[in-house]
């Protein structure tokens, strides 16, 4: 079931958002009706992220391990011709 909960209870009852995330569900918090943020574990953190961090992590050594830079157009420019 979603957890949707007012982000005053962030502060006010942590223990019960704790509680709910570590039992692996994320929480929903919402300021004055509107959502305003998701509170997740670090392992389903972890598991949103993990590929995008290794990649970056690829990314930089191999750029470390050259000169050549390439310019936005030159990354981008063939995805926006395949996309049109």
């Amino acid at each position: 079931m979603i957890q949707i909960r007012p982000v005053s209870q962030l502060r006010n009852n942590f223990p019960a958002i704790e509680k709910v995330v570590k039992g692996g569900e994320p929480v929903y918090l919402t300021k004055n009706g509107y959502g305003t943020m998701v509170v997740l574990s670090l392992e389903q953190y972890a598991e949103l992220t993990g590929d995008i961090e290794l990649k970056l992590d690829e990314a930089d050594r191999e750029a470390s391990l050259s000169a050549k830079r390439l310019s936005h157009e030159d990354v981008f420019g063939k995805f926006k011709e395949r996309r049109a």
